[in-house]
């Protein structure tokens, strides 16, 4: 079995049972590439996004975040969240997608955690 498989596999199952679990909740769907890190609230039940931000915004770049660190995943986080919390945003389910919740993934939860957003 090819690792393209299995990582399209983990990602489907993680989606179903976000899907089971969100009770109408946004979702906070998390990207990340070998050179930044991306991450948006989705509202499902509309099909729009409520919040985003990235390592490749002008103010991450001008403070030294490249997005392949767990410093620059926390600015994101932290971004995201005050921008989720101005658009009225509280409670999200996670969404790691096919990553395991380690390094980056995790710093990106961690610190939207800490700015105010519930999961």
């Amino acid at each position: 079995m090819s690792l393209k498989v299995t990582n399209a596999r983990r990602k489907q199952r993680v989606r179903n049972a976000l899907r089971r679990s969100a009770n109408g909740r946004p979702r906070l769907s998390v990207f990340r590439s070998s050179k930044h890190i991306y991450a948006q609230v989705i509202d499902d039940l509309k099909g729009e996004t409520l919040a985003s931000a990235s390592s490749l915004e002008k103010t991450m770049r001008e403070a030294g975040n490249t997005g392949a660190n767990i410093d620059a995943a926390k600015a994101v986080g932290k971004l995201l969240a005050e921008r989720a919390v101005q658009n009225g945003v509280k409670e999200v389910v996670f969404d790691r997608g096919q990553y395991l919740y380690h390094g980056r993934v995790k710093a990106l939860a961690d610190a939207a955690r800490e700015s105010g957003l519930s999961f």
